[in-house]
């Protein structure tokens, strides 16, 4: 039986396919290099179960940071606690408006093919509570994802762990202390949660959640250590899946600290890979050609660079089996 690296260097030599392939070894000599990796996740990736692949890739230092959605954020936990309650519908282009009527009434909230069940959010908000309230009293100001990572923290969660811990990104992040960045949080399940918590004086202020802002100090900080300060290792890279804040967000601190800090011997980010399904149109940033990201101080004319038009959901573990030598 061949590898998965073996199926890919044999068939994958033109076109798309091509560039999956040459994007995979660029990220592999990037790291053998010395370099180190950011990793940013767009739309669902979590609830396509994206942590069964890239929990494994975090656990052999093929990634050091990650930014993502909040609902990335929060449903690779959801996934862990809930995953036998998840309905899958395979015909969902077929629903009606009363189907989907029907869906919300008892509680599952649909994301594509897939309904996340109500009550798991429910659950994480009553643990997130008690932590947000312990950190505002504490006078604390910590990421949304630290906040995750005490929760997962307390030993009496794995008593509703519905699949292997090994399948959670989150937990796997956690073990390595990986800064995981989510601007835009607000825009999340949790996110709304706390905002009705203090809303209801069940949290006594928003300070106790680190703003984007404040998390965009906190990556520049973070790339300013680790962007290889040596000619033998190269800047940091960028995997990006998907589009939108996850990934803007992140890439942005480069020309932030050339342009607005005048920290001019910053180096741009030294790979570039973006898998996205979105086509050049209207200035849209998600299908925006590598080449743009020059003309705005992110990336250097001879930095690795390289766009795959396709589904995420097929290309990123492929690419992930090839740098695990699956």
């Amino acid at each position: 039986m061949s590898t998965v690296r073996q199926f890919m260097e044999h068939h994958f030599l033109h076109f798309n396919s091509r560039e999956v392939l040459h994007a995979a070894q660029a990220y592999e000599n990037h790291l053998a290099r010395g370099g180190k990796m950011l990793v940013s996740l767009a739309g669902a990736m979590s609830t396509a179960r994206i942590g069964r692949i890239l929990s494994r890739l975090i656990r052999e230092d093929k990634v050091h940071a990650i930014s993502c959605t909040g609902a990335n954020l929060e449903e690779d936990i959801f996934n862990l606690l809930a995953a036998n309650d998840y309905e899958i519908i395979p015909n969902w282009r077929a629903l009606s408006a009363e189907d989907e009527q029907a869906l919300y009434d008892r509680g599952m909230n649909r994301v594509t093919d897939t309904c996340i069940p109500e009550t798991v959010m429910r659950h994480l908000e009553s643990r997130l509570l008690e932590q947000w309230q312990q950190g505002a009293a504490n006078n604390e100001t910590l990421m949304p994802s630290e906040y995750l990572y005490r929760v997962l923290d307390d030993k009496s969660l794995q008593t509703h762990f519905q699949i292997p811990k090994e399948d959670s990104w989150m937990i796997a992040a956690k073990e390595k202390n990986l800064p995981v960045f989510t601007p835009g949080w607000e825009d999340s399940t949790t996110g709304n949660m706390f905002t009705a918590c203090i809303i209801k004086n069940e949290v006594s202020h928003h300070q106790c959640v680190a703003s984007g802002t404040e998390q965009m100090q906190r990556l520049v900080s973070f790339y300013q250590e680790n962007h290889g300060k040596t000619e033998k290792a190269p800047s940091m890279g960028f995997f990006q899946i998907g589009g939108g804040i996850a990934g803007d967000f992140a890439i942005c601190a480069v020309p932030l600290m050339i342009q607005d800090l005048q920290m001019e011997d910053t180096p741009f980010w030294g790979y570039f890979c973006q898998i996205s399904d979105a086509v050049t149109s209207y200035g849209g940033y998600s299908g925006a050609p590598p080449n743009e990201k020059i003309t705005w101080g992110k990336l250097d004319p001879d930095t690795p660079k390289f766009m795959i038009n396709s589904d995420a959901t097929i290309v990123a573990p492929l690419m992930f089996a090839y740098l695990l030598n699956d």
